[in-house]
């Protein structure tokens, strides 16, 4: 029979002792082999997640000096996220697509993208803030005495977001105007 084998071997006392499968055991073998090897192509598939984008980061602004010995900075998102980093921690906030707007406008109208990269105060200047300002791509420094005027409201609005974000919620400071 094709699935009945006997493999004949001697044992050290010379009589013969073997192995006998049968017809059965030989399928139930097959099967198993068979259910083993295709178990893994017949997996359920796991529907691909669809992943938000990666915020890119629209503005990047630091503070550093001052009398106070400021080291301040702000990153925001173009999702509208916002972290601010200082020496009482980082934070957290998101502004609404009315103050990435706000943002934009104010970028666009003092011409970003048209100023030098780097406006120094006079020399022997002492406790001045240095603000540097990145923004599509474009990376700007100011000290206190030397802010070209365009950008200086793109300063006040960010220096406003930074102390805003120090007020606690709840409190009436929060949703107002900060001026410096």
């Amino acid at each position: 029979m094709f699935f009945r084998y006997k493999l004949n071997t001697k044992t050290i006392s010379g009589k013969k002792g073997g192995i006998v499968i049968g017809k059965c055991w030989a399928i139930c073998v097959l099967f198993l082999i068979a259910a083993v090897m295709i178990s893994g192509c017949l997996g359920s598939r796991t529907p691909p997640v669809s992943r938000p984008p990666v915020p890119s980061v629209l503005v990047d602004f630091y503070r550093t000096g001052g009398i106070t010995g400021l080291q301040d900075r702000l990153v925001i998102f173009d999702n509208g996220v916002a972290i601010v980093s200082g020496r009482t921690g980082d934070h957290e906030i998101e502004l609404n697509e009315t103050d990435i707007d706000r943002i934009i406008l104010l970028f666009d109208q003092g011409r970003f993208l048209t100023l030098q990269g780097n406006y120094s105060a006079r020399h022997g200047s002492a406790d001045l803030i240095r603000y540097t300002i990145s923004y599509q791509n474009k990376t700007v420094s100011a000290e206190d005495t030397a802010i070209p005027a365009s950008i200086q409201p793109v300063i006040d609005e960010l220096n406003r977001i930074i102390t805003m974000s120090a007020v606690p919620e709840g409190t009436s400071q929060r949703s107002t105007n900060i001026i410096y």
